[in-house]
């Protein structure tokens, strides 16, 4: 186990070297200028070049990237753990990120807890039970789930419990605006709000969380519930769960066994998925004013801001390959044969 966790730490370090160069590369060959954003169009000469100066665009592209990765003079370079500084707010890319990054998680984390206590179940028990009206249903709800994008679901939600009954309230962020918001320290705001104590905040911070998780969960929970079923069937129907129930097993050994082996296929699932949300929330983000990763990452870009677009790239990457490392390890402890692909 230990040469096949080393293994991978070495492949995500390659990989993550890799994808940070051809990112700074890439957005500088697109046709893009972002000197002029910051300037304007009609800029002088000498306005438009001292702003380029200052944005160290004046260089080479080789001589850029090495100043990004190993720094200058006293600044230090990505190699020592600067992502560097944003070019509309002029804050460091760490803080910003570090900000925006706790809302995500704490979004997508309990979107996931909650779609999985919905889908593993009802998948389970419709593998068991193919054909039946639990069956059909859970079928149709999959189709139904993925009909519509989530931005969608969230405003229906929202003109529905907020507009129309008035139990959930507006939009307009992660606390009422007349609370004050707790102490940061996590940056997740239910979590600051138990550190601190502050019960008020928690409550008003899950009561703001409850519409956007539902929306992310009403979408997730098609899938997950789709590979359950799946793999559960393709278990059941396999010899040894036919040899096991022949002998003459206990049925709940039998499940332990059954489950174990059909658990693999949606720990991959769930793991890609929960990657890609990591910026593919932006949507939700913006129906509820969230202000998380993804909308740091879109606002970026529209700015051109290629600072925090590179640290938005490279955090979502390192986060997804340590996700990517998890799954391995728990695949590799449920089927030992992992180990040696």
């Amino acid at each position: 186990m230990t040469r096949f966790v080393a293994r991978r730490l070495v492949i995500a370090v390659v990989q993550v070297a890799a994808i940070t160069i051809v990112v700074f590369l890439l957005i500088r060959a697109l046709p893009a200028d972002p000197v002029a954003t910051r300037v304007g169009f009609n800029a002088s000469p000498d306005v438009y070049r001292k702003a380029k100066a200052d944005l160290g665009l004046d260089r080479s592209t080789l001589s850029q990237l090495g100043t990004y990765l190993g720094g200058s003079g006293t600044q230090r370079g990505l190699l020592a753990g600067n992502l560097g500084t944003s070019w509309a707010s002029g804050s460091t890319v760490a803080s910003e990120i570090g900000d925006a990054l706790p809302i995500t998680l704490e979004l997508i984390s309990l979107s996931f807890l909650l779609a999985g206590a919905i889908a593993i179940p009802l998948g389970m028990r419709t593998a068991r039970r193919p054909g039946k009206a639990l069956d059909k249903a859970v079928f149709g709800y999959g189709l139904f789930a993925g009909a519509a994008p989530e931005f969608w679901w969230g405003l229906m939600l929202v003109f529905v419990f907020y507009f129309k009954l008035g139990w959930a309230p507006a939009p307009l962020g992660r606390l009422s605006p007349q609370l004050q918001a707790p102490t940061q320290r996590t940056g997740a705001i239910l979590i600051d709000s138990l550190l601190a104590g502050r019960l008020d905040a928690f409550w008003d911070g899950l009561r703001h969380l409850i519409l956007p998780v539902i929306t992310l969960a009403f979408i997730l929970s098609g899938p997950i519930m789709k590979m359950v079923r799946q793999s559960m069937t393709r278990v059941l129907g396999s010899d040894f769960v036919l040899y096991a129930q022949a002998a003459g097993l206990p049925p709940r050994q039998v499940s332990r066994s059954t489950l174990r082996a059909a658990f693999g296929p949606v720990l991959t699932l769930t793991s890609i998925l929960y990657g890609f949300m990591l910026g593919g929330a932006v949507l939700v983000e913006s129906v509820f004013s969230l202000g998380g990763l993804g909308q740091y990452s879109v606002k970026s870009v529209l700015e051109f801001n290629y600072p925090s677009i590179q640290g938005v790239v490279l955090v979502i990457t390192v986060l997804s390959l340590v996700i990517y490392l998890v799954l391995d390890v728990l695949l590799a402890l449920l089927d030992p044969r992992a180990r040696h692909r």
